[in-house]
């Protein structure tokens, strides 16, 4: 019972999620030259010369280009599910990861007209084949990615986490007495922000909600204004700063920071929501704190 329970809050860990912006471009191109290098130079399956409709180099690149067509056609899943990467988890990686291996396995059983002179290259067999091939060589680099980059990213953070931590410096931001105006999509719904009051924001599409505490209670707004827009017209606010895509903080009311493989995650004062930063916002977030 307890190996399953650990094995459940091992899945249930968070892990950052790579398939979007410029770490998507990197993981397909990783992808890409180990699958050739792999193809190539080791010639892990047996192949018939004889049925090759080109040189075999060429067959190892067009293999090696399957996953970055695959992940183009995912993309605009990815694309329009900005909020997917806030609650990825390791178990949600090892199944989209599969999930991935197996249209990469479809699509090599696909193509095998292209580069095969075989008469049963569409037969049952041939796709069993593909598909099993493709995951005895990609469950391997998987697990094996995996598991180093969780444990150097989880280690990394945690440690910076408790530098952050250790230094004070989260404390000294003192509430400041500003009320900013801030511009909506529809004019009726302007409205004055005032910056002690405000915990932190949340994107919900093209809508923004507010978590404020009035002294005596948390309350929620809800405002039609993108989380792009109204981060732009709060850029002055030295306190306020975006911690992820998703989520504005003001750091006046920062309680504490704790680190993982995703980054970093915020605990506010008046509030039991826990605030992530991303990877890529951990420069700036590290900066403000410090001035």
């Amino acid at each position: 019972m307890a190996v399953n329970i650990s094995i459940i809050n091992f899945l249930n860990t968070p892990y950052p999620f790579y398939f979007r912006g410029r770490s998507l471009v990197y993981f397909g191109a990783i992808i890409f030259l180990l699958a050739l290098f792999f193809n190539y130079f080791f010639t892990p399956f047996n192949v018939d010369p004889s049925e090759h409709k080109m040189d075999y180099f060429w067959i190892c690149v067009i293999h090696a280009l399957m996953p970055m067509a695959i992940l183009l056609l995912m993309y605009p899943y990815i694309h329009f599910s900005p909020s997917i990467d806030e609650h990825w988890t390791i178990g949600k990686e090892l199944i989209f990861l599969s999930f991935f291996l197996l249209l990469i396995g479809i699509g090599q059983f696909l193509i095998r007209d292209l580069i095969f002179d075989n008469p049963n290259n569409w037969s049952w067999g041939y796709l069993r084949e593909e598909v099993s091939n493709t995951f005895l060589v990609g469950i391997l680099l998987v697990g094996l990615l995996v598991s180093v980059n969780f444990n150097r990213l989880n280690a990394r953070y945690i440690k910076e986490a408790n530098l952050l931590e250790h230094s004070r410096r989260v404390f000294k931001t003192s509430k400041t007495a500003v009320t900013v105006p801030i511009e909506t999509q529809v004019q009726m719904d302007r409205f004055d922000l005032v910056i002690d009051q405000f915990l932190y924001a949340k994107a919900e599409g093209n809508y923004v909600l507010l978590f404020m505490y009035t002294g005596n209670d948390l309350i929620q707004i809800l405002k039609r204004i993108t989380i792009k827009e109204f981060s732009k017209q709060l850029g002055t606010i030295e306190q306020i700063v975006r911690t992820h895509r998703s989520y504005i903080v003001n750091l006046s009311f920062l309680e504490q920071v704790k680190g993982n493989a995703q980054g970093y995650q915020l605990t506010l004062q008046h509030t039991d929501s826990i605030i992530p930063v991303s990877r890529n916002m951990i420069s700036v977030f590290e900066s403000r704190l410090q001035q």
